[in-house]
């Protein structure tokens, strides 16, 4: 079953989203390595399927 894509809406509100949420970790969470790679690994979470969904 094939995948809908993503309106232009949803993709703004999903980055939007991530980036407030990275904002808030990095003004109330103590910066360590861990925290470093967990953003990491979230932008990577969210802007692989957006960018291949923005690709096709």
């Amino acid at each position: 079953m094939e995948r809908r894509k993503l309106s232009t809406t949803q993709i703004a509100c999903i980055i939007i989203l991530w980036i407030i949420l990275v904002a808030y970790i990095l003004l109330y969470a103590q910066i360590t390595t861990f925290t470093i790679i967990s953003i990491l690994m979230s932008g990577a979470i969210v802007f692989i399927p957006v960018y291949r969904n923005l690709k096709k």
